[in-house]
């Protein structure tokens, strides 16, 4: 009897809508776990990321349990290599403060890319430089972490100084805490030198970070005048049998998050994962 395929969703990809909306949308596609950013989702709630308080965890953390539906991941995304010392030191505050309350949002993974040292893209995001703050800044989470008995997650992004699964495994080698996992998204992987080999790219990410994936990020993506663009899942170029396998043989139970999938789309991609995932 093989495991079933644990897909989930990012809330926020359902827009701003009151907690008893999202729940109910949750349930009627069958997710059995999101992705949380409570600031992107419910912003009245969190005038500040620091603002949040474990009467906000536990107030969210216990409704979505009453629906049946776990956190998997509560995401955090801040810039931790942010060139202004003050900037940073925010990021990791805003950080710290989520991995302080996730055992009250009823999470055990806080999540985040590692931003940009400039504004958006930039070649100083592929230097030796900007990936050792990444590992200044992953240090000083990871030992937060390991105090809450929580998880550090961290996803690599192609403009991002943590751009390839070279550079993960590397990170993991630096650090080696298993309270430091990674979010594998091989949509964030792909570029448009390197997408006719995405089979050899997906291999690569998954045979490097193996057992310290701790969840899979499910997008899509084409490719338009040189430029990736990101598209719902099924929509696109992505090989996902690959992923699917993984999750089905190497992992089983391993939870799915369907990412920038808008809801029009949303039951035709659970449907695509799900005849693929029967097919591998």
């Amino acid at each position: 009897m093989t495991a079933p395929l644990h897909l989930g969703v990012r809330a926020h990809d359902f827009g701003r809508l009151p907690l008893p909306e999202l729940t109910t949308k949750l349930n009627m596609y069958r997710f059995s776990h999101i992705q949380l950013a409570v600031h992107k989702s419910f912003p009245e709630s969190v005038p500040a990321l620091a603002a949040l308080s474990p009467g906000t965890a536990a107030y969210f953390g216990e409704a979505f349990r009453q629906a049946g539906v776990r956190i998997a991941v509560l995401g955090c995304y801040v810039n931790i290599v942010d060139p202004d010392p003050a900037k940073r030191k925010a990021a990791l505050n805003a950080f710290s403060t989520h991995l302080r309350l996730a055992r009250d949002f009823g999470a055990s993974l806080v999540g985040t890319e590692t931003g940009s040292v400039g504004n958006g893209y930039t070649p100083e995001n592929f230097t030796e430089e900007a990936f050792q703050q990444v590992v200044v800044s992953v240090q000083a989470m990871v030992a937060e972490a390991e105090r809450f008995g929580v998880t550090v997650g961290i996803e690599a992004g192609i403009n991002h100084p943590l751009h390839t699964a070279q550079l993960a495994h590397r990170l993991l080698s630096l650090i080696p805490s298993n309270n430091l996992q990674i979010i594998l998204d091989c949509a964030n992987l792909m570029t448009a030198d390197n997408y006719r080999q995405q089979d050899a790219v997906i291999g690569e990410a998954l045979e490097l970070l193996g057992d310290r994936i701790a969840v899979l990020h499910l997008k899509d993506f084409t490719v338009n005048d040189g430029q990736i663009g990101i598209v719902p899942v099924g929509q696109g170029l992505l090989h996902f049998a690959p992923l699917l396998q993984y999750m089905k043989y190497k992992r089983p139970h391993i939870q799915g998050i369907l990412e920038s999938t808008p809801e029009d789309y949303m039951q035709g991609s659970i449907d695509f994962l799900q005849r693929l995932y029967d097919e591998v």
